[in-house]
C-alpha cells in the first residue's frame, strides 16, 4: 500500500544540515497541532526544534515551509502507524474497527487536545492557501479511499454484509473519524470518544 505522502523535507542546499530533521520537524508539529499555524511564530518554533532562526530560514525558507515539511512528516508518520495497527486485523470489518479505534484513542485526553495537523490545516489554511489545499484534499482522498477499500474487502471475505453501500459508508466513516479529531480538542475521555467507535461500527451492520 503506497502511503499517499507528499515530500516530507525540504530541498536543501550548501553544507549538509547538521541537525535531526525528523526530531525537530516532530517539534514543529506539536507546536502548530497546539497553537495552530497563525498563533505558531518563528521563536517558538525554534525554540521547540533546538535551532537557530538562521537555520530554520537555511533549510525551510520561512515559517511556511516549516509547516508543509512538518506536514509531510506527520502523514508519513501517521500512515505507518495505521498500515502497522490494521495488519495485525483478520478481515476488513475487523481492519474498519481497528481503523476506527486508532481515531478514537487519539482523540482523547492530551493527544486528543493537540488535534490532527491535516484536519486544522483543513479549516485554518486550505482556505487562503491552494497548495496546502491540495494537500489536505489528497490526504482525505487517500483515507477515504483506504475505507473503502476496506469496506470492499469486508464484502468479499462476508464480514460486513452486502447492502452496506461502500461510497457512502466510506464518506461518513471518513466525516466521523475527522470529527472526532475535532471534539477531541475538547479534552473527551477515552471511554466516550471508545464508546463513538463502537455506534460508528453500526454503519457496517
Amino acid at each position: 500500500m503506497t502511503t499517499g505522502t507528499l515530500d516530507i523535507a525540504p530541498k536543501l542546499r550548501g553544507r549538509p544540515r547538521e541537525f535531526d530533521m525528523d526530531s525537530a520537524l516532530d517539534e514543529a508539529l506539536r507546536v502548530f497541532s497546539e497553537r495552530g499555524y497563525y498563533a505558531a511564530s518563528i521563536s517558538e518554533l525554534t525554540e521547540a526544534m533546538g535551532l537557530t532562526a538562521g537555520s530554520v530560514y537555511k533549510a525551510f525558507g520561512d515559517k511556511r515551509g516549516v509547516f508543509l515539511a512538518a506536514f509531510g512528516r506527520y502523514r508519513h508518520v501517521r500512515q505507518q502507524m495505521i498500515d502497522d495497527t490494521l495488519a495485525e486485523a483478520p478481515n476488513g470489518y475487523e481492519k474498519l474497527r481497528a481503523l476506527v479505534t486508532f481515531f478514537a484513542e487519539a482523540s482523547c485526553g492530551e493527544i486528543g487536545r493537540r488535534g490532527c495537523l491535516v484536519v486544522g490545516s483543513a479549516t485554518e489554511l486550505a482556505l487562503f492557501d491552494e497548495e496546502v489545499a491540495s494537500r489536505v484534499g489528497v490526504a482525505f482522498d487517500f483515507d477515504e479511499r483506504r475505507i473503502l477499500d476496506l469496506i470492499r474487502m469486508g464484502q468479499a471475505d462476508g464480514s460486513i454484509a452486502e447492502h452496506v453501500d461502500p461510497e457512502s459508508t466510506a464518506c461518513a466513516l471518513l466525516a466521523l473519524t475527522k470529527g472526532m479529531r475535532v471534539i477531541g480538542k475538547t479534552g473527551r475521555k477515552t471511554e466516550h470518544m471508545l464508546a463513538v467507535a463502537e455506534a460508528a461500527m453500526k454503519l457496517l451492520n
